[in-house]
């Protein structure tokens, strides 16, 4: 959503950032209103507002509650269907998919193209699949994505080519996989067992490499508008978060995510790569020809400048 926005430095972060606090604000508003209707106790898993209503004696509120719960769900859809179809369109510029998906129509300044394609695969997915398989999935994905922007996010701090010694590299590698490592075993020790003898171990493990990036690594890139703060300590926090929320997840929604995973890696390998690196290598070649070109044009002005001059000078010695 970057491009349709005037100030993207400005107005992103104000709005990612807003958007959360008034989710939250009203979340718990919420679960402070359901509490005060029902005992926390008794509070229906599926239905909570609706058999809250109906045991306060106000059945009528069922139906306000069915209308917004309709209308939330297709915001939720219609939002995703828009952030999805964005991602599809950068991709398609980078040829990883046809050149047709990044289409921007005119009249709309939207990727009408790239929108359509996704809703009719997301339809199509959702008709032929369980809605639990599909949350499952969704969550394992998504999880799993925000791990690696988190992760992303601090190589792209600590780390520039040129910039960072070879030492220092090795140091954020081995803090990096402190972090990691801590956060994947916090997951798994919380799915075996109900103690808390391993987490005297892997939460100090995960704030020992977090502080080692504080402490011994420079920072290489600073942010020219607006940057995450709190660097180190909130990314690898969402990384320890995420990864300890992936261990709550069953086994089959993993060999889904790691299936279609590896389709990806093999179509990336085989197609994606080599589109991408013919469209890097052809804008470079247009690059060359373009600087070729106003080397030409500088020369030949300063030929015509130099005949002109020459051509002075003569008419004033006669």
């Amino acid at each position: 959503m970057a491009e349709e926005t005037k100030n993207p430095g400005r107005d992103i972060p104000i709005g990612l950032i807003g958007s959360m606090v008034m989710i939250t604000v009203i979340y718990c508003m919420m679960a402070v209103t359901l509490c005060l209707m029902q005992k926390y106790s008794e509070v229906d898993e599926n239905a909570a507002f609706s058999v809250a209503f109906e045991a306060a004696g106000m059945g009528w509120g069922k139906y306000i509650v069915a209308v917004g719960a309709i209308k939330g769900m297709i915001s939720v859809l219609l939002v995703g269907a828009v952030g999805q179809a964005r991602y599809l369109t950068h991709i398609a510029r980078t040829h990883l998919l046809p050149s047709w998906l990044a289409r921007v129509n005119p009249r709309t300044g939207t990727p009408i193209n790239a929108t359509c394609i996704m809703l009719l695969a997301t339809a199509i997915i959702t008709f032929f699949t369980s809605l639990e398989v599909l949350a499952n999935l969704l969550s394992v994905s998504t999880l799993f994505l925000f791990s690696l922007v988190a992760i992303a996010l601090l190589v792209r701090r600590y780390f520039a080519e040129g910039v960072t010694t070879n030492s220092n590299v090795a140091k954020f590698c081995f803090c990096i996989s402190l972090i990691v490592g801590s956060s994947v075993a916090s997951a798994i020790y919380w799915t075996r067992t109900e103690g808390w003898i391993g987490y005297a171990v892997t939460v100090p493990l995960w704030f020992v490499g977090t502080v080692g990036i504080w402490i011994f690594l420079p920072i290489a890139k600073k942010p020219k508008v607006w940057g995450v703060p709190l660097v180190p300590f909130l990314p690898s926090a969402s990384v320890g978060i995420n990864i300890f929320l992936l261990g709550s997840l069953d086994l089959d929604s993993f060999k889904r995510f790691g299936f279609w995973t590896a389709i990806l890696i093999v179509y990336y390998l085989l197609v994606g790569l080599h589109a991408s690196y013919d469209l890097a290598k052809l804008r470079d070649n247009n690059n060359n020809n373009k600087n070729k070109k106003e080397n030409q044009l500088n020369l030949d002005e300063e030929n015509v400048q130099n005949d002109v001059s020459a051509l002075t000078q003569t008419s004033e010695n006669e």
